[in-house]
């Protein structure tokens, strides 16, 4: 039965594609996050010629280079960028529009890095007020039973 392969990526001096794999469910993004999709005639004739000077791979597996004389050593390539793990952000939002602000921030940024597989992504809401002629009771009521309704881990109002 022809289906596509999968491969990890292509050696373009060797000219044959790394960690081929066919006839198994491939996670994308956790195993694979930067993968290629191999037409089933090329990983065919790949198969076949690392199959050429040893037993020919069962296809339903991965192909892997064969050695002789033990690993192969040498230049490697250009490694691999390092990826940022941790992203931090900090932005005031305008009091009066803030709904629709944290909206655009929750569409812009968090789908972003929450749909990253393995991610945990906080987010944390800071509301500074300062009222130089004091709030009225009214209010401090209001508010503090409001906070602890929407279950803020600290609320309060001071006096200076």
């Amino acid at each position: 039965q022809e289906a596509f392969a999968y491969a990890d990526s292509f050696d373009e001096a060797a000219g044959r594609y790394r960690g081929l794999r066919f006839n198994q469910q491939v996670e994308l993004g956790r195993e694979a996050p930067q993968g290629l999709v191999v037409k089933p005639e090329a990983a065919k004739r790949q198969v076949e010629a690392v199959g050429s000077g040893a037993a020919p791979p069962q296809w339903g597996g991965r192909v892997e280079e064969p050695t002789v004389g033990g690993p192969v050593t040498g230049p490697q390539g250009p490694p691999r960028p390092r990826l940022p793990t941790r992203f931090h952000g900090t932005v005031s939002l305008d009091p009066v529009r803030a709904g629709a602000e944290a909206g655009r921030i929750a569409e812009e940024i968090l789908t972003h890095l929450v749909n990253v597989p393995g991610a945990r992504v906080q987010v944390t809401l800071e509301i500074e007020a300062t009222v130089p002629e004091g709030v009225p009771e009214n209010v401090v009521r209001t508010v503090t039973e409001n906070a602890r309704t929407l279950k803020f881990s600290s609320h309060g109002f001071e006096t200076e």
